[in-house]
């Protein structure tokens, strides 16, 4: 042990005690990523070297970015360190930076499987808006217990590393002014520039781990507390110059004209449904490795309706889904349009169209008022009304975790919608098949019991729908009713195909009208949740100026659907699905083949894929610039 002391004895006691510190949370974080790996196996199991090498490189920047405010102040050219107070600081530091860095990866083994991304610092503003954190911390850690055996190991652990590496080591450390000042603008500087991922003229952030890893493999490279650190503060949109703006237009251009389809006789009333995590992988009609339906009734309800069996929706969260729906308007962001900075815009919507048409409208949805800032999101964008937890006003209903069951919430809602000033528009946005998936047991003799709990929760979600059309068929309205009827986003995936890219926006969308007047049709044309609007005007007859980023079916746009993950834009047209990171790093795969198409491909395929790539580009450009500048409205 002396012989090792002495090999060592000419660098800085300060030197080694913060490399020291530092090493072990960067082993810390190899084991988390390795813990990640195991976790979800299925799609991160052809991880390379190329994988491995990025991930090391951003768990290094991360242990350099935690450390540089304890680096400023425990390498100064002063003799703190002998002191008991700094010790006790040097030993809670290091303790809390590590633990923060467990808590946010320990809970991404689970949350990872329902966004397909590593966490970023908006879900602190979705959990704290309402009481959505209050409900969710019990039921979480009482279903994910282990997650606190992980924690309380891990933590043991690093007390004890660092009560026989460190702390020793801090005790005898002598004041030497030009060994510090040595120290500190060496190992300063190291940290300073390996911080920012090198010299470049801007630190490096999430969306660069895509160019140090396989395509989809960004997840792994990143690790959760790097990603929470770098959306913290978030400074939004940056404009981008692709094109000039009258080749701009040209393009790609929101602000859009009805197309009036004089199907139906005289105003209808709207009603869209908002199934909770309805995705393919769980519906037989999309899904044919299915043994067994778990939606016969929406099974049933597709065959006498419009029905887009190519859906896409185009966020992986609820709170990205409503103004994809409500307002053609999709989260080309990292933090979901609700809660970022342009939250605030003013924007087109359903309900604000519809009411100078003389539509009512109301905004119906179980859980507790203001989770996930539904409530004034509705008030936002033009709802008469907003319905939830509190005005059903019954508990005994409550599900503990989310809200309102909804085989109680829908058709109460049904009944609800007899009240509002025909023509109306009614959006019910269900919960139930929700994580934790919360189904009475005296229910499941109704339902299809699954091998998997989304499985018996999208039955009981489907059982619940039923419920609602049996109360609304009750109702005066009804038959006077067009019903839009798609999912908020894929749930978590079970399977690795069903976590690709190309399946992982997946989702069943349907307009039906119980006159019969709209043909019942199987469309397999991509159509995705921004497409919804426009439509709607259409089928309702309103005639008038909209801006939108989708198109309507009776359009003669060509049909696309666009969606942002982790920094990268993935966009779907015909069989191609272009993804498209930073300004000019292109991927581009072939669906029908299902593979991305070699450089040598692409080349020859040129005159396909091009103009697919520019009107994507244009939409970018189109979106940050309009969102930046609050023009995304008609004037």
């Amino acid at each position: 042990m002396s012989n090792e002391k002495d090999k060592f004895q000419w660098l800085p006691k300060q030197f080694l005690v913060l490399g020291k510190m530092m090493l072990i949370s960067f082993v810390l974080l190899f084991v988390l990523r390795v813990v990640f790996l195991i976790y979800h196996w299925n799609t991160f199991h052809q991880a390379n070297a190329q994988d491995w090498l990025g991930g090391a490189y951003f768990d290094l920047m991360t242990v350099c970015i935690v450390y540089l405010p304890f680096a400023l102040i425990h390498l100064l050219p002063l003799p703190i360190h002998r002191y008991r107070l700094y010790r006790i600081f040097a030993n809670f530091y290091f303790l809390l930076a590590n633990i923060l860095i467990i808590i946010v990866n320990l809970i991404d083994l689970e949350y990872f499987s329902y966004t397909a991304k590593r966490t970023t610092y908006d879900v602190v503003a979705i959990l704290t808006a309402g009481q959505d954190f209050n409900q969710l911390i019990g039921p979480f850690f009482f279903e994910f217990w282990w997650i606190l055996i992980i924690l309380a190991i891990f933590i043991s652990i690093l007390q004890m590393a660092y009560g026989r590496w460190i702390a020793n080591s801090a005790l005898d450390m002598q004041f030497s002014l030009p060994k510090q000042l040595a120290t500190l603008v060496f190992w300063g500087s190291f940290i300073v520039v390996m911080g920012r991922g090198g010299t470049q003229l801007k630190p490096k952030g999430i969306i660069e781990a895509n160019a140090y890893c396989q395509s989809g493999y960004s997840s792994f490279v990143l690790n959760t507390a790097f990603t929470m650190i770098k959306s913290f503060g978030d400074v939004g949109l940056t404009k981008k110059d692709y094109f000039p703006e009258e080749e701009l237009d040209h393009l790609f251009n929101p602000i859009q004209t009805s197309e009036p389809q004089h199907i139906f006789d005289g105003k209808q009333n709207l009603v869209l449904i908002i199934l909770e995590s309805f995705g393919n992988e769980w519906f037989a009609p999309n899904n044919p490795n299915l043994k067994v339906s778990y939606t016969p009734f929406l099974d049933s309800l597709i065959q006498q309706g419009l029905f887009f069996s190519n859906g896409f929706a185009n966020g992986k969260k609820s709170i990205e889904a409503v103004p994809s729906i409500i307002a053609s308007l999709p989260s080309l962001m990292n933090t979901p349009y609700i809660t970022s900075q342009y939250g605030g815009n003013t924007i087109e919507s359903l309900p604000t169209i519809l009411r100078k048409q003389g539509y009512t409208s109301a905004f119906y949805h179980g859980a507790t008022n203001g989770s996930m800032r539904f409530d004034s999101f509705a008030k936002t964008v033009g709802y008469d009304h907003y319905l939830g937890r509190n005005e059903y006003g019954n508990d005994d209903h409550f599900d503990q975790t989310w809200g309102i069951m909804d085989e109680y919430f829908n058709p109460w809602s049904a009944q609800k919608m007899s009240e509002l000033k025909e023509p109306f528009f009614g959006t019910l946005f269900t919960l139930s098949s929700h994580h934790p998936y919360h189904v009475p047991k005296n229910r499941l003799k109704d339902i299809v019991v699954g091998d998997h709990p989304i499985a018996t929760a999208i039955s009981y979600g489907d059982y619940s729908l039923r419920k609602f059309f049996e109360e609304a068929k009750q109702q005066p309205w009804y038959d006077q009713t067009l019903f839009v009827i798609c999912a908020d986003h894929t749930p978590a995936a079970t399977t690795k195909e069903f976590f690709g890219r190309n399946e992982l926006y997946r989702i069943p969308i349907l307009f039906y009208h119980p006159g019969k007047k709209l043909k019942p049709q199987k469309k397999d044309r991509i159509f995705q949740q921004i497409d919804i609007l426009p439509t709607a005007l259409d089928l309702l007859d309103i005639e008038t100026k909209f801006y939108g980023f989708g198109h309507s079916y009776f359009s003669k746009a060509e049909p696309y659907s666009i969606a942002f993950l982790e920094g990268v834009y993935y966009y779907f047209c015909g069989q191609f699905m272009v993804e498209l990171t930073g300004d000019n790093e292109v991927t581009v795969a072939d669906l029908q083949l299902g593979r991305n198409l070699t450089p040598q491909e692409m080349k020859a395929r040129k005159k396909e894929i091009d103009p697919k790539i520019e009107t994507l580009k244009a939409l970018i450009q189109r979106y940050n610039q309009d969102l930046i500048s609050n023009q995304t409205h008609i004037e």
